[in-house]
């Protein structure tokens, strides 16, 4: 994609985001888009940071500490999106800023643990299996106040919110019952975790039905990249 075709992509994009929040009864003005830029080369996110973006979400570690390196001298923030398991958790605790993906005890004892002390916190967001998909990484709504108790005073890690990827529906009501219901959860859980201030859902196909939800964050690849190749 030419720097060209990016710039308006992003300009396309930022204006749905406005409109979207506009309309939506939750006023959220500031929504941060973060571009999901797995599998998308360097020079992609290079020139995404030309035109004005600055976090970028990734789902496959090692080709995310390649980005990183090639992209040392850009001032990026990276979220990790994918799914997290225990033997990645140090490079993932010392090279991004915010993960997704936090699904369980031991992951998030393991990332407080690795986290360089030298270093912010690690920004953290519990991943609820909404829709209660057998295939779908996540905690159960039920589960989540304990696993959300059991994070909240790690140190090394804050706990910013929750994020989710409901199962694909038509139809903007179709699309918005889940993110309901995981803002209502998000909700409930605000007086015992005070920090929390993110609701990351939300993606190409749907964010605008995230964002009349009350999102925070929209995660998005195909409506800023276009569809990826191959």
């Amino acid at each position: 994609m030419d720097a060209q075709q990016l710039h308006d992509h992003i300009t396309k994009l930022e204006e749905r985001v406005r409109r979207s929040s506009q309309k939506s009864q939750f006023g959220n003005s500031d929504i941060l888009v973060l571009a999901v830029s797995k599998t998308r080369p360097a020079q992609d996110i290079r020139a995404a940071y030309a035109a004005g973006m600055s976090h970028f979400g990734e789902n496959y570690l090692q080709e995310a500490l390649a980005k990183m390196e090639a992209l040392s001298d850009l001032d990026l923030t990276w979220h990790f999106i994918g799914p997290l398991q225990s033997n990645k958790t140090r490079p993932v605790a010392e090279r991004f800023d915010w993960v997704h993906t936090v699904d369980r005890e031991k992951i998030a004892r393991r990332l407080s643990a690795q986290r360089p002390p030298e270093l912010p916190p690690l920004n953290v967001c519990l991943q609820v299996n909404i829709s209660g998909e057998a295939t779908k990484s996540g905690v159960d709504l039920d589960a989540l106040p304990e696993l959300a108790a059991q994070v909240r005073d790690m140190p090394g890690i804050t706990l910013r919110g929750l994020m989710a990827i409901p199962a694909p529906a038509q139809g903007e009501e179709a699309q918005r019952r889940p993110f309901r219901a995981l803002r209502e959860a998000f909700e409930a859980l605000r007086t015992s975790c005070p920090a929390m201030d993110t609701l990351s859902m939300g993606m190409s196909g749907d964010f605008e039905a995230a964002i009349a939800e009350g999102a925070t964050l929209i995660r998005v690849g195909t409506a800023l990249f276009g569809p990826r190749e191959g």
